[in-house]
C-alpha cells in the first residue's frame, strides 16, 4: 500500500542557493587550536633536560586536549548554522575526527606528563602515577573523566559500533558531558599557563561556558519550546513496502518550524518502548501547514517498532536539521540518486526542486520500491523522469558506472546531483560521477549513518 499524501498544485518557492560556511568554521576551529599552542609557547621558557622535554610535550598535549574537548561538545550542540548550512553529516564527521584527536591527545598528555614528572622526581612511573592521582588537586576527578573519555572512544570505534545497539552507544556517548566536566577543573588548578594569568583563565572559562550555553539552549531549551508549542502526535501509520512504514505526524502551526524538503528531525515516540532514544528520520514529503511525514525502514529495534505506533501517540521532535536542500543547487537541472530507504529525502526534493529534475532509484526489486506510486505520480504531474535500477532475474546488480550515468542523463556534468543511500553506495556513485565529469561542487550528499 502506498500512502496518498496531499500534493501541491505547483512546486513551492524555494530559497536561493547559499554558499556553505564550512571553510570559515574550520578556519575558526584551527585558529582556536593555534591559540591553545600560543598559550603554551608564551608560558614556556627554556626547556632543559629529558624531564623538561617530556613535561613540555605533555603540557602542550593537555592544552590541545582541553581545547578539543570543548570543540567536541560544541560540534554536537546542534547549532542551526552548523546543522542546516554546513550539514549534519559533515559536522558529525568533524565530531568523529575531533573525538579521535581528543583521545590521542589525552594519551600523549597522560603518558608524557607522568614520564616527565617521574624523571624530574627520580621516581618510578607507577609511584608517580599514584602520587599524581591521589595527591594533586582535582586529579581524582580528572582521572574519572579520562576513563569515561576512553570508554566513549572505544565504543565509538567502527568495529565496536557494529556490535553495539544504537541505544547503548547513545547513552554511553552522553557521558562525554560528565567527562568534560570532571576534567575541566584540573586544567586551571594545575596548568602553568593559567596560574597567575587572568586573561588566559578568563578566555578558558569563556570557551567552556560558551559551549555549555550552546548545549543548554539548542539541546534543551529550544526542543522543549518546540514541543510545547507544536504538540505533535501521530496521526496515522501506513505500510509502503516490506518492512517500510510511513508515519504522518500532526501538530499546531507546523509551518512555523521552517522545515524544508530534504531535511530531517530527530524523533522520540512515546509508545512501544521508543521514548528512551531519539533517532533521525528524514521527511519523506514536503512539510504541510499542520503535518509532517517520515518513512522508516525496520533496520533496528527503534525503527522496527515504528509499525506498532498508534494514532494519538505523543511525539517529541528536534529539528529541522540537514543541508540536503534546494539551497545547495547551483543550476536549474538536477539528478537525484537514491538507494533503499535513502529515497525518503529525495522523494520530498523530487516534488519541490525547481527546474528540470531526474530521479534514479536503486532497489533490489519492484516490491522494494517504497513510495514508487507517488514518484510516478509526481513525475507525470511535473513532467519529470523516474529511472529504476533493479536487480536482474538472477539477482545481478546493475552497475551505475560513468558510462551508464552519462547515457541515462544527457549533459550529466551540467546537473546538480543529490545522493542519499548507504555509505558504500554513496561512495561508489560519487566516484562514478567524478569519473563522468561532474564537478565536486555539484555533488551533494548527506549520510545518516551514526
Amino acid at each position: 500500500m502506498t500512502t496518498v499524501y496531499e500534493r501541491r498544485t505547483a512546486p513551492p518557492v524555494v530559497p536561493a542557493p547559499r554558499r556553505s560556511p564550512a571553510g570559515a568554521v574550520l578556519g575558526l576551529l584551527w585558529a582556536g587550536a593555534a591559540g591553545a599552542v600560543a598559550l603554551w609557547w608564551a608560558d614556556t621558557g627554556s626547556v632543559v633536560g629529558a624531564a623538561g622535554w617530556l613535561t613540555g610535550v605533555g603540557r602542550m598535549a593537555g592544552l590541545l586536549c582541553g581545547y578539543a574537548c570543548a570543540v567536541l561538545v560544541g560540534l554536537m550542540a546542534r547549532v542551526p548554522l552548523l546543522e542546516r548550512r554546513v550539514g549534519s553529516d559533515r559536522v558529525a564527521r568533524w565530531h568523529a575526527m575531533a573525538g579521535r584527536y581528543t583521545v590521542c591527545l589525552l594519551v600523549v598528555h597522560v603518558v608524557f606528563i607522568l614520564l616527565g614528572y617521574a624523571a624530574q622526581d627520580r621516581a618510578s612511573v607507577v609511584h608517580e602515577t599514584v602520587t599524581v592521582v591521589l595527591d594533586y588537586p582535582d586529579m581524582l576527578k580528572a582521572t574519572f573523566g579520562a576513563v569515561i573519555l576512553f570508554a566513549v572512544g572505544i565504543t565509538s570505534a567502527r568495529a565496536a559500533r557494529r556490535r553495539l545497539s544504537y541505544e547503548f552507544w547513545y547513552y554511553v556517548h552522553l557521558l562525554t558531558y560528565a567527562a568534560v566536566f570532571l576534567s575541566f577543573f584540573h586544567q586551571l588548578s594545575l596548568g602553568d599557563e593559567f596560574s597567575g594569568h587572568t586573561g588566559a583563565t578568563a578566555a578558558w572559562y569563556a570557551l567552556y561556558l560558551g559551549v555549555a550555553a550552546l548545549v543548554l539552549w539548542y539541546r534543551i531549551v529550544v526542543p522543549v519550546r518546540l514541543n510545547l508549542r507544536h504538540r505533535l502526535r501521530v496521526e496515522s501509520v501506513h505500510p509502503e513496502a516490506p518492512g517500510v512504514y510511513s508515519v504522518v505526524v500532526r501538530g499546531h502551526r507546523v509551518e512555523e518550524l521552517g522545515a524544508q524538503a530534504g531535511q530531517f528531525f530527530r524523533w522520540r515516540f512515546f509508545g512501544e518502548g521508543m521514548g528512551w532514544t531519539s533517532t533521525p528520520y528524514s521527511l519523506s514529503a514536503p512539510p504541510r501547514r499542520d503535518r509532517l511525514r517520515i518513512t522508516v525502514k525496520a533496520l533496528g529495534d527503534h525503527s522496527a517498532a515504528v509499525s506498532l505506533l498508534r494514532p494519538g501517540a505523543r511525539v517529541w521532535a528536534e529539528g529541522p536539521y540537514g543541508s540536503l536542500t534546494a539551497e545547495r543547487r547551483t543550476g536549474q537541472r538536477s539528478l537525484l540518486i537514491a538507494a533503499g530507504i535513502g529515497i525518503t529525502p529525495l522523494r520530498a526534493l523530487f516534488e519541490t526542486l525547481p527546474g528540470e529534475v531526474t530521479l534514479l532509484y536503486r532497489a533490489r526489486s519492484t516490491q522494494d520500491l517504497a513510495l514508487g506510486a507517488e514518484l510516478d505520480a509526481i513525475a507525470r504531474w511535473r513532467g519529470a523522469r523516474v529511472l529504476y535500477a533493479l536487480n536482474g532475474p538472477q539477482g545481478q546488480r546493475p552497475l551505475l558506472g560513468p558510462e551508464f550515468l552519462r547515457e541515462a542523463v544527457p549533459d550529466l556534468a551540467g546537473h546538480d546531483v543529490y545522493i542519499c543511500g548507504p555509505h558504500a553506495f554513496a561512495q561508489d556513485v560519487y566516484g562514478a560521477l567524478r569519473a563522468a565529469g561532474v564537478p565536486d561542487r555539484r555533488i551533494h550528499h548527506e549520510s545518516f549513518e551514526l
